[in-house]
């Protein structure tokens, strides 16, 4: 810890009750502790924050610990855990906001990258990114496979935040909820966005709030992508509804566009020569189709669309099952790219010689 920081973190110590009523304003004082759920404020009483130096100072003030995953820090990671701050450079502007110390000037010698990242901008998305985790035994993975999803294998475009801030509206105040984070990128692989998918703790469902589906950051002609650019791609706008698509065809490449909007405006990789539009059934769908298969035509692309039965595709793979999806799909495919990407005759929608089922 850089000396300015050290002297925050003691002056915080000082201000120890002040600092837990104002940032963890869901616990309560409990003798010599303060007792909240966790550090990001949640109701609860796993995690302890020391109010008053103890033993010669063995037990310092403003030291924490979470009972229930062992977490532990001091008050400065609580101002950072529970603004939903990313850079430690807000963090510590945020300290001395608190304590009614004067801002820090900037080092003339300080890396670039100390500096605040804007809300909502690439920088910021890459961040969030960044301090996510794969979703194997996640939430997220429990989330997916409920919808259906069971071809999880080479998704690292998609990633889990245990404790994501969501804000209802711009005053109100911060929640946490667990959510699946997505890499939105440019044809080069770049991160210029992401999508969060809020959830509800149990994976059964999203998260219970108004709009548990954001992004953030640099989203017109770029996309979620699955797998690397080829000379056939499939094109959708949810993510859900693209994994739904790859369960079946895994080696197809695909992009989530995430919005009507957005998908019309996806840029073509250079290879690409024919384009499956992954159409979902409703108005906004039916006119993002049309101007992608317009744009696609005045690029020499062939541009070929696959429909839903219900709503989208992954409504179909709950409703149906998997086989009738296969089944559904395979006759709207070119039969060449349903013997590629299936591995079966259109014709007979038996498998091909090397025993894949139909």
């Amino acid at each position: 810890m850089s000396r300015d920081a050290a002297e925050l973190a003691h002056r915080l110590a000082r201000e120890a009750e002040a600092v837990c009523r104002h940032y963890l304003s869901n616990g309560r004082r409990v003798g010599n502790y303060w007792q909240v759920g966790d550090v990001r404020n949640t109701i609860g009483r796993s995690m302890f924050v020391r109010l008053k130096d103890g033993d010669a100072g063995k037990r310092p003030a403003g030291k924490w610990t979470d009972a229930a995953t062992g977490e532990h820090g001091d008050l400065l990671d609580v101002i950072r855990e529970s603004c939903g701050l990313v850079d430690f450079h807000d963090v510590t502007e945020e300290a001395r906001r608190f304590l009614s110390l004067p801002r820090s000037e900037p080092e003339p010698d300080n890396p670039p990258g100390r500096s605040p990242a804007p809300t909502g901008s690439p920088e910021s998305a890459r961040r969030l990114f960044a301090m996510s985790r794969p979703i194997a035994g996640t939430i997220a993975e429990t989330y997916l496979r409920r919808r259906g999803i069971t071809d999880l294998h080479g998704i690292g475009s998609l990633r889990f935040h245990p404790r994501c801030y969501y804000r209802p509206e711009a005053d109100a105040p911060t929640e946490t909820w667990p959510a699946m984070i997505a890499a939105v990128t440019d044809l080069e692989g770049h991160i210029t966005g992401v999508h969060r998918t809020w959830l509800d703790p149990s994976g059964r469902d999203k998260a219970p709030v108004d709009t548990p589906r954001r992004a953030m950051g640099h989203l017109l002609g770029h996309a979620v992508r699955f797998d690397p650019a080829s000379d056939v791609m499939a094109a959708g706008e949810g993510i859900e509804t693209m994994l739904s698509l790859r369960c079946l065809m895994p080696s197809m490449a695909m992009v989530a566009a995430l919005s009507a909007a957005h998908l019309a405006a996806i840029l073509f990789p250079e290879a690409l020569r024919r384009l499956y539009i992954v159409r979902d059934d409703d108005r906004a769908g039916d006119g993002a189709m049309n101007r992608l298969i317009d744009r696609a035509r005045m690029a020499a692309i062939e541009a070929m669309v696959l429909s839903p039965q219900c709503g989208d595709l992954n409504e179909d793979l709950r409703n149906f099952g998997i086989n009738a999806l296969r089944a559904a799909l395979r006759i709207q495919l070119a039969p060449e790219d349903a013997v590629r990407f299936l591995g079966m005759s259109v014709r007979t929608g038996i498998g091909d010689e090397a025993g894949t089922p139909p």
